[in-house]
């Protein structure tokens, strides 16, 4: 690998892209160019608002680009990862109907033909093969617009990212669209260390065979690109001679993968005009727009995206990652691009340092504000901008500027960030979005400001949060307010005290003055730690948003109704179902919970969850055990004693985990206690946990 001093900027701007390119093209996707050019003329910027849609959504190429490249990180950074590895990966963060894919059926999805051979013990690559699901099936899309990471994760390493794509890749696809995977994760690990397009084409054919149709096509698309001199013109040479007319199924991967070679030729260094005619060109706009994204913003950098219009501005480096770790689904370019990153050191032998010793929101990328945004309420419209600067950090080298203006008694000025759905989001359409808060009260909050030393008048700060209470409403609750005069500094503590389990749905900080104000705060970074103190209630009035805290994981029902049972029901028809809460970082933890099984196989609740293949769980089991088990990649029994338990009976279960160990508590009393030194599961979620059957839940804790 080739670690350059701009290597973390090229990732960024690479994730970027991606993102962005997605958003240009997901509201018209499947046009044709003549419908494009009818209705929207060239696209050279966003077009959602045009057609009534939102910009950040959910999106199936950016939920699988950054889910399935977690088998690295769960499997140890291993380069010898295998396809069975990353096709369990699959099973372990989608919900089967939900998340990240199109979930179109055997024979008529490609995706969910795969997950159903991997659900039935079939391994990948197996799971993806021409032998197993035929030609067609096989040699759509998708193997290339999940294949992104990979080659960020491998800088000017072509080889080793096109192994790691030949692996993805096959989990679903075989032939001609593991070809194009390859192909693409060649020029995007190569685009760090070269820039002519021709190197870039010619190293990355020569890892697929010659006599495959990519290779022929990219020949022919290079040979009309010198010919041609106009893009239209090559634009319908490709129709003519690989057009959808020419391959079946519903998105295939030569007339998609003929366009991204299109954008990369005629785009030249020029960000902008690559998106406008990979987008323009029609067919699978989100997909081909977030591949070509991804290659230009590697191949330019930051300055080639900042020299066109404001594409980072309405982004503000927001994305969803929908899985079954629902804890990072909300989250943000910067925070992704440090996963690839870490990766990409780890893989090499490198020490990896986290900016601001780990904090979350840290702002050392340039130009990021990962998902700060200004508020736009009555009280405080007009009153703030917000800019990534350099400077104004007591542990790094940049920060988020919050310039504020004409700040009064009853005018605030207020930036935040989400920790949960946004009102927005919540029924934005399309692919689902599945989610829990990554903030709960009792965790602890850190955070600098700076006041600006030019500023002329004190202004007082505080840090809030906004949560879900009474019929979905949003309420403020603030922290400890602090006057700043010019140059002023504050680092503060904050432990967030009980909204009573109502989801958290942002954090941010608010600026206010008893005279006019106008200046400048610095926010240096805020984080939190801690695993919760909280008790789950159902809110006292309406509302259903604390419903969708919970990952719903369960093929069934699950019922938040009725005044029978205490919390919850699910009902699960077939295998094992859960409803899932909390993030990946809490740890030393005790989660307890009554339970009153109607009917079961067996039930009981979980802790460290990291998906549905990775937790550990206390179970009430049909043969008259409770038992203490290890899921992960198969189910281990740790521990297990005979109980004789009945349906329609309440019991306690209560599952403590202190770093190794494990204390599995029954109706209040230890019934084991269990050593697992060997264990990547040392922190992670919470979850309530059905299989085949009816199971009331109440009085659930995690303190």
């Amino acid at each position: 690998m080739i670690i350059l001093d701009d290597y973390k900027e090229r990732v960024y701007a690479g994730v970027l892209g991606k993102i962005i390119g997605v958003y240009v093209g997901r509201p018209f996707e499947g046009w044709t160019y003549e419908h494009i050019m009818e209705q929207l003329g060239e696209v050279n910027y966003y077009v959602h608002e045009q057609l009534n849609k939102p910009l950040i959504v959910t999106d199936d190429d950016i939920s699988g680009t950054f889910t399935f490249f977690r088998a690295l990180a769960d499997y140890n950074y291993d380069r010898n990862l295998t396809a069975q590895q990353i096709g369990q990966t699959w099973l372990n963060y989608l919900i089967e109907g939900r998340t990240i894919l199109w979930w179109g059926g055997m024979g008529n999805s490609t995706e969910h033909t795969a997950y159903l051979r991997l659900k039935a013990g079939i391994p990948a690559p197996k799971s993806g093969s021409i032998e197993m699901n035929g030609k067609v099936v096989a040699e759509q899309i998708g193997a290339q617009i999940f294949i992104d990471a990979w080659a960020m994760a491998c800088p000017g390493d072509p080889e080793l990212a096109v192994e790691f794509a030949k692996k993805a890749g096959s989990v679903s696809h075989d032939g001609e669209a593991v070809y194009g995977a390859q192909v693409l994760v060649a020029l995007e690990s190569m685009a760090f260390v070269e820039s002519d397009n021709d190197e870039l084409l010619d190293t990355a054919v020569s890892f697929i065979p010659k006599d495959s149709i990519i290779y022929r096509m990219i020949g022919d698309i290079r040979n009309w690109h010198q010919q041609d001199n106009d893009w239209r013109k090559t634009r319908e040479r490709i129709v003519a001679n690989y057009g959808y007319d020419k391959y079946g199924g519903n998105c295939h991967i030569i007339p998609n993968h003929a366009l991204v070679i299109l954008g990369l030729l005629y785009g030249g260094d020029d960000f902008q005009k690559a998106l406008m005619i990979t987008n323009t060109s029609g067919w699978d706009t989100d997909c081909n727009g977030g591949n070509i994204g991804c290659l230009m913003g590697i191949k330019v950098g930051l300055d080639g995206i900042n020299a066109g219009p404001d594409w980072r501005g309405p982004v503000a480096d927001r994305l969803y990652l929908p899985t079954a770790d629902g804890g990072r689904t909300i989250t943000d370019a910067v925070r992704e691009s440090y996963e690839i990153i870490k990766t990409t050191h780890t893989l090499s032998g490198k020490p990896f340092v986290a900016p601001k010793n780990g904090m979350r929101y840290h702002f050392e990328l340039p130009g990021s504000v990962q998902g700060f945004i200004v508020e736009n309420s009555p009280e405080s419209r007009g009153t703030a901008t917000i800019e990534n600067v350099e400077g104004h950090s007591s542990i790094g080298s940049r920060s988020l500027a919050i310039h504020y203006k004409g700040v009064v008694i009853g005018r605030t000025a207020r930036v935040a960030t989400a920790t949960f759905m946004s009102p927005e989001a919540i029924n934005m359409g399309g692919y689902s979005l599945y989610a829990s808060p990554t903030l709960y009260s009792g965790q602890t909050v850190h955070a600098r400001l700076s006041a600006d030393d030019k500023n002329k008048t004190p202004i007082t700060c505080c840090p809030y949060i906004r949560f879900y209470g009474s019929d979905d409403r949003l309420m403020i609750k603030r922290g400890e307010k602090r006057q700043l005069n010019a140059g002023a500094e504050w680092t503060f503590d904050w432990k967030i005290e009980s909204t009573d389990s109502a989801p958290i749905a942002e954090i941010g900080i608010e600026i206010s003055s008893d005279t006019r104000a106008d200046g400048t705060v610095y926010l240096d970074y805020i984080s939190w730690d801690g695993t919760p103190n909280i008790t789950f209630k159902r809110p006292s009035t309406g509302g259903t948003i604390w419903q969708r805290a919970w990952v719903n994981a369960v093929d069934g029902s699950v019922g938040f109704f009725g005044h029978e049972m205490p919390y919850c029901r699910i009902i699960q028809n077939e295998g094992v179902g859960m409803l899932i809460q909390g993030t990946r970082e809490w740890q030393d933890y005790t989660f307890s919970a009554n339970i009153n099984p109607h009917l079961a196989k067996s039930t009981g609740i979980a802790v460290c969850v990291q998906g549905l293949k990775r937790y550990y769980a206390l179970l009430l089991c049909n043969d008259k055990k409770i038992r203490l088990i290890k899921e992960l990649d198969g189910r281990k029994i740790l521990a297990e004693m005979a109980f004789n338990w009945e349906l329609d009976q309440n019991y306690q279960l209560a599952l403590k985990v202190k770093g190794s160990e494990l204390t599995a508590i029954l109706n209040g009393k230890a019934i084991c206690e269990v050593t697992d030194t060997n264990r990547p599961l040392s922190s992670g979620c919470i979850a309530m946990v059905c299989e085949e059957g009816r199971v009331d839940f109440g009085n659930l804790i995690v303190e």
